[in-house]
């Protein structure tokens, strides 16, 4: 989607305007299916439904018009194709990891040739669709087969059946020989899982019985009503909540709660139905929520979103739920985890029972032990939920070790998003590169997994939000760009880039700060939190390497004192930037909300000093401390309460000053000064060994001398574990701390830099670790995909004239080849059969004979015309 709009803040918001008037989030609580995609293969199904079976074939009409006029009025023009949205994506690198889409759009393609073909209508759009098919099969069926030589069950299942309706209709292809040999395996493999699974499989999620539409009807003609008809959904009529599979069986039974079924889902969803229905209504409206948020598109949305989760909370109870079908059972689960992750994080009341039922259900976990690639999805949100645990829920531990292994196990195509969930912690990941993931995310829309493909929110929606927010992403992007430049020159300006002594972390500092903020914060105070990150860099290595005793206690007492005028070289040029930074955060206070806290500021920083003296005293003196004596000590070195009390102040008014003295912080201050103080000493344990420093690691192997480094590394980290526990249940739930909600946030931005920065190696210590997060964050363009609109294409006649070379295939076919050069010479070899037009409208792939007589092969004719390379020439192999 093209948009005129320039790069500056009005620009953006107009377009942020825009994009709301389009989407009317609002409405989802009125209509959740119109944001939910249609499904061309489905909506083909249901526009070849008769309405009335008992008149002459020329009286015979579909029973759901606008089904039929939806595949006319959505075909893709210049390919020729139909999909499930209104757009088609590429992506710059080819479209390798597209395999499954590619293939569903085949599918859906050659339904909705046959469902025009049936009619008798739509010739244009049949003639491009038909050399759709004759240009990609090959390429699809031969770039995506696996390992193993063998395709996806779905799509050998599809592929054959609706090849087969084309066969008995009528419909005309043109395929190479290579083509038709691939072709013929997948029969043979379409055969060897008829032999090999049930119609009806308690085991497996997606039986056969299904894929009703496009089986044999050897399968299950004998006994069609017992069947389809007591495998009929009893809570709404459907086919396993397949809308092609009802439709089908409907057409075979003329069953009276599959029409109630089909006709309340086109009442429902008249502008094209989903691959599944009924949906989790709520799991629809939170889905759409979720891509706003991890998108980075919150800040824009705050009303709706509220409004939504407003809703979804009033019906959040905690209940037994009654037995019912998988998929129902499914799609709760998944709503029910989505939802207690996004209220919890909104700060709402909310148990993890109302999602771990599924725990004491072992129906329930047997289907997702036995179908984990079908429900990822669900068990990927179940998985995130656990990431949001607070002290004593056990059932979110059990879950998240469940789901977890569960997710090792898995085959699915998008290995990168598991890997990053199980490498990298929610806690430990920066604001600004998720947003980023999730734009680049090709799936970001997905709902769930169904029977071929995903089900994913609509197109139309999902587009242009993820337009806007790669347009703000790369706005944010220069606006930090231009921040880091000032930054820069303010460093070189209090000669601390050029002190001569150890780490240089401009970048990394300011990187770490503004990635973990919400924009608004990090727009305001993002580098004044960095200035502070960056002078606890200096002044650290200058107590650890450079700076002698007598320098180290010269420089704390003037700290103390607030007087550096005696102080000379590196500790002049530490104190001279520090008194900048402090008179540049009260006087921002002060023009603000009109408080002082200039003196508060200079006790934290001086704390900290203090706290670096001793350290560096105690490695002189060879002194060993308690662990109380080191953990008191080390909460304040570690200087994250420094930088988070600095920038609070700034947030709120309304910020308790009592707060801001040492030995009296509030409990989540308290904490977050724990937690960065432990992560430190996991990653550091064996530098400070080398060096003869302590840490909590060593004190702890140090007190019990019959254990081993890897028993006080475990000791450790349980007990962060359960800091982080606390932490984020002070964080989350109001009333467990005094400091307002923003002040909060501050908190976990802070703890989750520290996180990020320790997280399995010491991240911040290394100069090449980082450089490729922070290319991405700050440099390099958003990589979002290509979107080619739907035209749609004039009506015309089905009698208009012209060449269409047809292929006829049975169950297992002969195939006869006609050889013919090519315009160099070469020669190719293709099938073809003569053209007719003449159709039975009655008839249906599931009435098909599978006992076909042996084809004759016949070659159309046509005058060669001197003339540049046809369109067609792909048809041709």
């Amino acid at each position: 989607m093209k948009s005129s709009y320039g790069s500056s803040s009005d620009d953006l918001h107009a377009f942020v305007n825009e994009i709301k008037r389009e989407i009317q989030l609002s409405n989802i609580n009125l209509d959740p299916y119109s944001f939910v995609s249609p499904s061309a293969y489905d909506t083909a199904w249901l526009s070849m439904i008769e309405e009335d079976i008992n008149v002459d074939d020329n009286e015979l009409k579909p029973m759901f018009q606008g089904c039929l006029d939806w595949i006319m009025c959505n075909q893709n023009a210049r390919e020729g194709f139909w999909m499930n949205s209104t757009s088609y994506t590429t992506v710059a690198d080819g479209r390798d990891e597209d395999g499954e889409e590619d293939m569903y759009i085949l599918t859906s393609t050659l339904a909705c040739v046959v469902a025009l073909q049936k009619w008798n209508i739509g010739c244009f759009h049949l003639h491009k669709g038909t050399r759709y098919i004759e240009r990609n099969t090959e390429m699809i069926i031969g770039k995506y087969i696996n390992e193993e030589g063998s395709y996806p069950r779905w799509f050998v299942i599809k592929l054959t059946g609706i090849l087969e309706l084309a066969q008995k209709l009528g419909l005309h292809f043109v395929f190479s020989s290579r083509c038709i040999e691939m072709i013929k395996g997948m029969f043979y493999q379409r055969q060897e899982i008829i032999e090999r699974e049930k119609l009806v499989d308690d085991c497996n999620y997606i039986p056969l019985l299904a894929y009703l539409e496009v089986l044999p009807s050897k399968l299950y003609v004998t006994n069609q009503e017992d069947i389809i008809v007591k495998s009929l959904d009893s809570m709404d009529g459907s086919l396993f909540q397949s809308p092609s599979a009802t439709a089908s069986a409907f057409m075979l039974t003329r069953n009276t709660k599959c029409l109630a079924y089909l006709q309340n889902l086109v009442q429902k969803c008249p502008n094209g139905v989903p691959q599944k229905y009924p949906l989790n209504e709520d799991l629809i409206k939170l889905s759409m929520v979720n891509l706003i948020e991890s998108t980075g598109l919150g800040e824009f949305f705050g009303i709706e979103i509220e409004h939504v989760l407003e809703q979804v909370y009033r019906r959040y109870e905690e209940k037994d739920f009654e037995r019912m079908p998988m998929s129902y059972l499914a799609d709760q689960l998944h709503k029910d985890s989505l939802a207690f992750r996004m209220l919890r994080m909104h700060g709402r009341d909310v148990s993890p029972r109302s999602f771990c039922w599924f725990l004491n259900d072992q129906e329930t976990r047997n289907h997702l032990e036995r179908n984990i690639d079908c429900f990822l999805l669900v068990i990927l949100s179940v998985y995130r939920a656990t990431d949001l645990m607070f002290p004593g829920e056990h059932d979110l531990e059990e879950a998240r070790e469940y789901t977890r292994n569960l997710l090792k196990k898995s085959r699915s195509i998008n290995e990168k998003m598991i890997m990053h969930e199980l490498s990298t912690p929610w806690i430990a990941r920066l604001k600004h590169l998720d947003h980023r993931m999730w734009i680049e995310d090709k799936n970001s829309n997905v709902l769930s997994i169904e029977k071929a493909s995903f089900l994913r929110l609509h197109s139309s929606y999902s587009d242009k939000l993820t337009h806007l927010a790669a347009r703000n992403f790369e706005f944010q992007q220069a606006k930090y760009c231009r921040e880091l430049e000032e930054l820069t020159m303010w460093v070189k300006k209090w000669g601390l880039s050029d002190i001569g002594f150890g780490r240089e972390k401009t970048t990394y500092c300011y990187f770490a700060t503004v990635t973990s903020l919400p924009y608004e914060y990090a727009i305001k105070f993002g580098k004044l939190a960095a200035k502070s990150a960056i002078l606890i860099t200096v002044a650290d290595d200058f107590f650890d390497e450079k700076g002698s005793f007598n320098d180290l206690e010269a420089l704390t007492k003037a700290v103390l004192r607030w007087e550096g005028e005696e102080l000379k070289s590196y500790g002049k040029i530490i104190f001279r930037a520090l008194d900048d930074i402090v008179r540049e955060t009260a006087n921002t206070c002060r023009t603000h909300h009109k408080t002082d806290i200039i003196v508060h500021l200079r006790n934290i920083w001086g704390e900290t000093f203090e706290s670096w003296l001793r350290e560096a005293e105690w490695s002189k003196k060879g002194h060993t401390a308690s662990m109380e004596e080191y953990i008191r000590n080390g909460m304040i070195s570690i200087a994250a309460h420094t930088i988070a009390l600095s920038i609070s102040c700034l947030m709120e008014p309304c910020f308790p000053q009592n707060k801001l003295k040492p030995g009296n912080y509030d409990s989540i201050t308290t904490l977050l000064m724990i937690i960065p103080r432990l992560l430190n000493d996991l990653q550091s344990y064996q530098k400070e060994q080398e060096q003869g420093k302590i840490n909590s690691v060593l004190l702890h192997l140090k007190n019990h001398p019959g254990l081993e480094i890897e028993d006080s590394i475990a000791h450790i980290e349980k007990i962060l574990d359960i800091k982080r526990r606390e932490f984020m249940e002070h964080v989350l739930v109001d009333g467990l701390s005094d400091l307002p909600k923003p002040c909060k946030e501050i908190h976990m931005s802070c703890c989750k830099v520290f996180e990020m920065f320790f997280n399995k190696k010491n991240r911040y210590d290394s100069d090449t670790e980082m450089l490729h997060d922070i290319k991405k964050a700050l440099y390099d363009p958003i990589n979002v995909y290509e979107l080619s609109e739907i035209e749609p294409m004039p009506l015309m006649a089905h009698g208009d004239e012209f060449m269409i070379l047809p292929l006829f295939l049975n169950s297992l076919p002969n195939i006869l080849e006609l050889k013919r050069k090519d315009g160099y010479g070469a020669m190719k070899t293709s099938m073809c059969l003569g053209k007719s037009y003449r159709v039975n409208k009655r008839v249906m792939a599931s009435q098909l004979d599978d006992q076909h007589k042996p084809l004759k092969i016949v070659a159309s004719q046509r005058k060669l015309v001197p003339m540049m390379q046809s369109i067609f020439a792909p048809c041709f192999y």
